[in-house]
C-alpha cells in the first residue's frame, strides 16, 4: 500500500513539475515573441502583461535567486522577504493584524487563455514562496484556487481582477475576519448594491497594433446608498478598524476615471460585505514599498491615525514580488 501511495505521490510531483516546465516555456515563448511590447496576445482575444509573464517564467525571485531576477535598481531591494516581515512585525507591535492578498497572475489562473495546449492546472514559485510567508507569521490569503474555479475574474482586455474578482476577494477576506471580536463588536450600517453593465477601455487594450477588436462589457456591482434616484458611492473613512493598502488593484472600479469605474471597487465590495467602509491608501503605481510609504507618511503627519485601526490589507499584484521597480525597502509604520 504504502509503495502505491508513493508511487502516486511521485507521478502527481512529475506531472506537477513538468505542467510547470511547460507554462513557464510558454511564457519564455510568448516574451519573445512579443519583442519588447507591454501586451502580449492570448487566445480568444485574451490580453496578458509582457512584465506579469516574466514574473511567472523566472521561478524563485527571492533568496539568493533575487538579486538576479528582481527588478530593482538596487540589488539590496530586490528580496520581498526581509521587507514583509519586517512589516509584519512592526504591525504587529502596534496590535494591528496584516492580511496579505496578492492578485494571482492572470494566466496562472487562465494557463488555456494564453495558449490552449496548457494544463488547466500550473505550478508556480509563489506557491513555494507563500508558506515561507506562513512560517515567518505571516497570513496570506491566496486567491488562485478560489479564481480558477470559474470564469469571469479578469478582464480579457485589462492588467486588473474584473468586478467579480473584487466580489469574491472581498467574500473571502470578510470570511477570515468574521469571528474576530474586534468586528462582531463593530456599528454595522446597510448599504445598498445594483449590477450594471460598464464599458472599459483596457489598459492592455490601447496598446493594441492596427484595428483593435471591441472593448469588453463588464457586470460591476456598484455600492453606496440611495439619494434618490441616485447610488451615492461609499467614501473611504479614515477612522475604520479596516485599511486596505495597495496598488491599482486598491482603485480599479473605485476611483473612477483611468480606473473605469467610481464605486464597484474592492473597497466598495468590503463595504457592503463588512457593514462599514474602510480606509483607503491606494497608489496607481507600485503597491510594494511606495504604498507603504504613503503610509508611514499619513501616520506622521497624524500621530493617532493607527489608533483604532486592527487590520491591515495588504493587496497587490503578485508580480510585484520580482517586477516592483521601486524595490523592497524596509519602511517604518510610524
Amino acid at each position: 500500500m504504502k509503495s502505491i501511495l508513493f508511487t502516486l505521490t511521485l507521478s502527481l510531483t512529475i506531472q506537477g513539475a513538468l505542467a510547470d516546465e511547460a507554462f513557464r516555456k510558454v511564457c519564455q515563448d510568448k516574451i519573445a515573441e512579443a519583442n519588447g511590447n507591454m501586451t502580449i496576445h492570448g487566445e480568444d482575444g485574451w490580453l496578458f502583461l509582457n512584465s506579469e509573464l516574466r514574473h511567472v517564467a523566472i521561478g524563485p525571485f527571492w533568496g539568493e535567486a533575487a538579486a538576479e531576477v528582481g527588478k530593482a535598481s538596487k540589488p539590496e531591494w530586490r528580496d520581498p522577504l526581509p521587507a514583509m516581515v519586517d512589516f509584519h512585525k512592526s504591525l504587529n507591535a502596534e496590535g494591528i493584524e496584516l492580511l496579505l492578498v496578492p492578485v494571482p497572475p492572470k494566466a496562472a489562473v487562465y494557463p488555456r487563455k494564453l495558449e490552449a495546449s496548457l494544463s488547466r492546472k500550473v505550478e508556480l514559485a509563489l506557491d513555494t514562496f507563500y508558506p515561507l510567508l506562513s512560517d515567518q507569521g505571516m497570513q496570506v490569503l491566496d486567491l488562485k484556487e478560489a479564481f480558477g474555479a470559474a470564469e469571469g475574474h479578469y478582464c480579457k482586455q485589462d492588467s486588473h481582477w474584473s468586478g467579480r474578482g473584487c466580489e469574491l476577494a472581498a467574500k473571502k477576506i470578510v470570511e477570515f475576519v468574521k469571528e474576530r471580536d474586534w468586528f462582531k463588536a463593530a456599528p454595522r450600517e446597510t448599504y445598498a448594491s445594483e449590477i450594471r453593465p460598464t464599458e472599459i477601455t483596457g489598459d492592455l487594450l490601447s496598446t493594441v497594433q492596427g484595428d483593435p477588436p471591441a472593448k469588453e462589457t463588464l457586470p460591476l456591482r456598484y455600492v453606496g446608498k440611495h439619494e434618490g434616484d441616485v447610488l451615492r458611492p461609499v467614501a473611504p473613512d479614515a477612522s475604520s478598524p479596516v485599511l486596505l493598502l495597495g496598488d491599482s488593484h486598491t482603485l480599479v472600479f473605485h476611483a473612477g476615471g483611468d480606473m473605469h469605474a467610481k464605486g464597484a471597487g474592492l473597497a466598495d465590495q468590503l463595504a457592503l460585505q463588512l457593514g462599514f467602509a474602510v480606509d483607503l491608501i491606494g497608489v496607481r503605481g507600485s503597491g510594494a514599498t511606495p504604498a507603504r510609504i504613503n503610509l508611514f507618511r499619513k501616520s506622521r503627519s497624524n500621530a493617532d491615525y493607527l489608533k483604532g485601526k486592527k487590520l491591515v490589507i495588504w493587496c497587490f499584484t503578485a508580480r510585484e514580488f520580482s517586477e516592483a521597480s521601486s524595490g523592497w525597502r524596509k519602511v517604518p509604520v510610524k
